[in-house]
């Protein structure tokens, strides 16, 4: 079928954010004496949220008053540089020009607080419509539940098998599956193609302009 709208995740998909994210977890972890992780080992960790981020990255005992802790120092270490290295992949921005122009509609959902994810969204794409820009918010549930999927649905006025949801992890295709949409899979983020096989992605995608072939345009 023809879509006509698209969601994105955005860490991973539009936004290559793995080297401040990992150095501002390593700074965390050094202050605590613990061992530090390569950025390969942290694509691996993210995806679930920040708590989850920490959790996953100090050693599998730690008492939970320390993780805690740990979270709010990592928050503002994070603070200081989430934008230092943090740029958009190859291609992704002329991708969401071509889409925009053709209009197809776009939204963001990602599993990132709702204030980095809005900031960095107006900083590197301010642009570009989006017609919802959610992150990680209170009293609604991370992905892979589908509800600001379909919330983005409704601010796109579209049916969810009209839109196409976009991503790097199985918690993104679960989440395509859950709202109804179809779901693809980016071989530039931080997942593989196993991962996307294994959780029956309707596409998966190696460059960011294959995602063009979809649409009529």
């Amino acid at each position: 079928m023809k879509y006509k709208g698209v969601i994105f995740d955005l860490d991973g998909t539009i936004l290559d954010t793995i080297y401040d994210l990992g150095n501002s977890v390593n700074s965390t972890l050094e202050k605590y004496g613990q061992p530090l992780h390569t950025y390969e080992e942290y694509k691996k960790k993210i995806g679930k949220g920040f708590r989850d981020l920490i959790k996953r990255s100090f050693p599998e005992m730690t008492k939970e008053i320390i993780l805690e802790q740990a979270l709010k120092d990592f928050l503002e270490i994070y603070d200081r540089s989430y934008m230092n290295d943090t740029r958009p992949y190859d291609g992704i921005c002329e991708v969401l020009k071509v889409l925009t122009a053709n209009n197809i509609k776009l939204g963001i959902n990602s599993n990132k607080r709702n204030d980095y994810t809005n900031k960095l969204v107006e900083k590197f794409f301010s642009d570009i419509n989006f017609f919802g820009v959610f992150g990680e918010r209170n009293n609604i549930p991370k992905k892979p539940a589908p509800n600001s999927a379909l919330e983005i649905a409704e601010l796109m006025n579209l049916n969810p098998d009209e839109i196409l949801y976009i991503g790097d992890s199985k918690t993104d295709i679960l989440t395509g599956h859950n709202a109804g949409m179809g779901s693809a899979g980016v071989l530039w983020g931080f997942r593989d193609r196993k991962e996307f096989e294994e959780n029956n992605a309707d596409y998966i995608f190696t460059a960011p302009y294959e995602i063009l072939e979809l649409f009529d345009i």
